[in-house]
């Protein structure tokens, strides 16, 4: 006999295969990610009737607690799959406030699956054969030799068997008894999530790309940094909810590192903008003046779990000293950069995040002994390749929460720790929010019960500053982007969609508009070639470092340029357009490249510089050290002589049109302001201040850029991040 399985669906011009769980147009598959395939899936089965939204939780997200947005990101999600009302075609309709109708006509598809065919007998003769087997067995247990023996067996023969058969009782109850003990305990998960500030201004991220700020908790309140009018300060609010209140810390910028196991000190980073690396304070909560720890330097600071030492990150080392910053010492020395320090609650050992360069790159989490022994990747081959930072242990040690970011989003999730006589060291990661915000820095609270987190949702508006009004105004409405350059003249414009990170080219009326590249592929810093005819851009793919490419202007495959295995970023054209000029951020130096013959060369004395910029007649390279110092360089290519034309901080720089100028952005802690330095006599010229506006930062920082009238561009931030507190059950 045949069976039939239902489990492809049609409506038309698209089929849902729900055994392969493909959804595909005229036999083109359309990518949904898994949730949202569940969601389609659950609406095309109950197809023509309203089906409750409870009802879709229960069904997508069984035993998990999600927010109602999830829901309806995800049906967006899929509405744009399916281009729906696209020429007037109509496939999910809404009703409000109860949920969701799939009303397009759905036809259930039918494939014959034939199973082995079983030969049954008649009624009858089953019945015979039944009567048969009856017969035989009361024969054989009548003249079985086992039988007769079992009549002779003495009474002692018969207590063995009774032993043996408590003894097969007692190994079936400890079976059952380890099993009970030593199985693994249902996963844990948020069961409800609470906003607890509404102010919307950041608080995850530092303008460095490699590190985070710290969110931490003395029970009643919250810690964290917050961006406040171009500045980072300390802010605390109640973890029950309210207003955030700023900390005097009496630093420009400061960065929170951790909490003191009293509760009554703070680890901060009073960050110079001069380096990497910034005095390490320690800053009382309820009032006082705060104090240096030592000479301690670093972009990275924790207590040790009781207090009497400190370990800190300076350069790719890691360091322990006393709590004062004395009797300092090595512990460990990493590759790469070690940020985001925690030690475990028994000491034993500490995690931390590695970037792979200070630019960004791969976050993976490491885990070494107090000693500085035995250090090891955390989760190796989990997530390939590696995006995970930022965990905390809970209170009592039992489980570790972290972030990590798969399909350009964010989310937290739990590791069970091996504790106890019984329990099982399965540290299999379990995902505890699923969207559609970004969380970031998950930290518990002191009794365990909650999470408390920071969710983001990213959007950002471009603002020119006009040089007749001074006044900042919108600049190509409805596009959400930075890294913008224009053709030489001035109708066309390349940008990188913020936050997708995408390449689009158009005209600068909006029209034309055609995107160049496409995700997981991150791209930043693109520029036109002198002809227009083709854009040179950086970019990096997951697991990969930065690299350059070359792309025409009409679209097509990108090309990557050189084959190593390096991170190349900044590039730039030469006036002729033969060559490109570019910073090699591990080498540390600037190199040039001949398009024609691909040879590549070192710019004689760029050790320690970078960002490279070609002026418009040919005839200089300006650029800046790596370390962001004082120092605005300018290359003479007749000279082959560096020389110094600004002492001042300078990043984003590019020359006028005119080539009279370099335009810049200073950098400058208390007032960051758009500059410019005339060639000629080396003045700086103050055009308008950076201090109260709230810039975006996208893949390379805070983005300034330059308007065909070498007005200044910057990437307003109209994103949102607040702090949760998600309640959640860990068995």
């Amino acid at each position: 006999m045949s069976q039939q399985s239902k489990h492809l669906y049609e409506f038309r011009p698209y089929r849902l295969d729900a055994r392969e769980r493909l959804l595909q147009r005229d036999g083109v598959t359309i990518s949904l990610t898994p949730k949202a395939f569940d969601l389609l899936l659950a609406l095309v089965e109950r197809h023509g009737r309203l089906v409750e939204k409870e009802e879709l939780f229960k069904t997508v997200w069984p035993d998990t607690f999600v927010e109602e947005t999830n829901l309806s990101y995800n049906i967006s999600h899929i509405r744009k799959a399916l281009g729906d009302g696209e020429n007037g075609q109509k496939f999910i309709e809404t009703v409000p406030k109860r949920g969701y109708r799939f009303v397009a006509g759905v036809e259930e598809v039918t494939e014959e699956q034939v199973e082995p065919t079983i030969q049954e007998r008649s009624g009858s003769d089953s019945a015979a054969s039944e009567a048969e087997q009856t017969i035989n067995a009361r024969e054989l247990i009548t003249t079985h030799p086992a039988v007769k023996a079992e009549k002779l067996l003495s009474k002692a023969d018969r207590y063995r068997r009774g032993a043996l058969l408590a003894l097969g009782v007692l190994i079936m109850l400890g079976g059952i008894f380890a099993y009970v003990v030593l199985r693994s305990p249902p996963p844990p998960k948020v069961t409800a999530s609470a906003q607890i500030t509404r102010d919307g201004l950041p608080k995850a991220w530092t303008p460095f790309i490699f590190s985070s700020n710290s969110l931490v908790t003395d029970g009643p309140r919250l810690y964290f940094s917050e961006g406040v009018s171009g500045h980072w300060v300390i802010a605390q609010a109640p973890s029950t909810g309210g207003e955030a209140v700023t900390i005097p810390a009496f630093f420009p910028i400061a960065f929170l590192r951790d909490i003191s196991i009293s509760r009554s000190e703070l680890l901060v980073e009073n960050v110079l903008g001069s380096g990497l690396e910034s005095p390490l304070w320690v800053l009382p909560v309820l009032g006082g003046a705060p104090r240096r720890v030592g000479n301690v330097m670093s972009h990275a600071a924790s207590w040790s779990s009781d207090g009497r030492q400190i370990v800190y990150a300076n350069g790719s080392t890691l360091y322990l000293a006393k709590s004062d910053g004395t009797e300092s010492r090595i512990l460990a020395p990493i590759r790469g950069i070690p940020f985001w320090l925690r030690w475990s609650p028994d000491g034993s050992h500490l995690r931390f995040t590695v970037s792979e360069t200070a630019m960004g790159g791969l976050n993976s989490l490491w885990e070494v002994a107090a000693d500085g022994s035995n250090l090891h990747p955390l989760l190796s081959g989990w997530n390939n390749p590696a995006a995970e930072c930022c965990g905390n242990w809970t209170p009592d040690g039992r489980y570790f929460v972290f972030q990590s970011t798969r399909d350009g989003t964010t989310n937290i999730w739990a590791m069970r720790e091996p504790t106890g006589l019984f329990r099982r060291g399965d540290q299999t990661p379990v995902q505890l929010t699923f969207g559609p915000l970004n969380y970031y820095l998950p930290v518990p609270s002191r009794d365990g019960k909650k999470l408390f987190v920071v969710g983001e949702q990213q959007r950002g508006e471009l603002a020119r500053f006009d040089m007749k009004t001074q006044q900042w105004g919108r600049y190509l409405p409805g596009i959400s982007a930075d890294h913008l350059d224009f053709s030489r003249d001035g109708a066309w414009v390349v940008y990188v969609t913020y936050p997708e990170g995408s390449l689009w080219r158009s005209k600068v009326d909006g029209s034309q508009r055609l995107q160049l590249t496409y995700p997981p592929m991150q791209t930043g810093l693109p520029r036109w070639s002198p002809d227009e005819k083709q854009i040179v851009f950086t970019a990096k793919v997951p697991g990969k470092p930065w690299k350059i490419y070359l792309i025409s202007a009409e679209g097509g495959s990108p090309q990557q340029l050189m084959p190593e295995e390096r991170n190349e970023l900044d590039p730039g054209w030469s006036p002729d357009g033969k060559k490109l000029v570019f910073g090699d951020i591990d080498l540390q130096s600037i190199h040039l490249l001949d398009l024609n013959t691909h040879r590549l060369s070192t710019l004689r004395g760029s050790d320690g510089l970078f960002s490279p910029r070609w002026s418009p007649d040919g005839r200089y390279i300006a650029a800046i050290p790596l370390d962001v110092t004082n120092k605005l360089m300018l290359f003479d290519l007749t000279t082959q002589q560096w020389t110094e034309l600004a002492k001042q901080k300078a990043g984003w720089q590019r020359w006028s049109r005119d080539g009279k100028y370099i335009y810049f952005d200073s950098y400058r802690e208390n007032d960051p302001a758009a500059c410019r330095v005339r060639i000629a006599d080396r003045k700086i010229e103050w055009l308008t201040s950076l201090k109260d506006l709230r810039r975006a930062n996208g893949a390379f920082g805070t983005w300034i850029g330059w308007a065909p009238d070498d007005s200044p561009l910057i990437l307003l931030d109209l994103g949102i991040q607040d702090i949760y507190g998600l309640e959640w059950q860990t068995p």
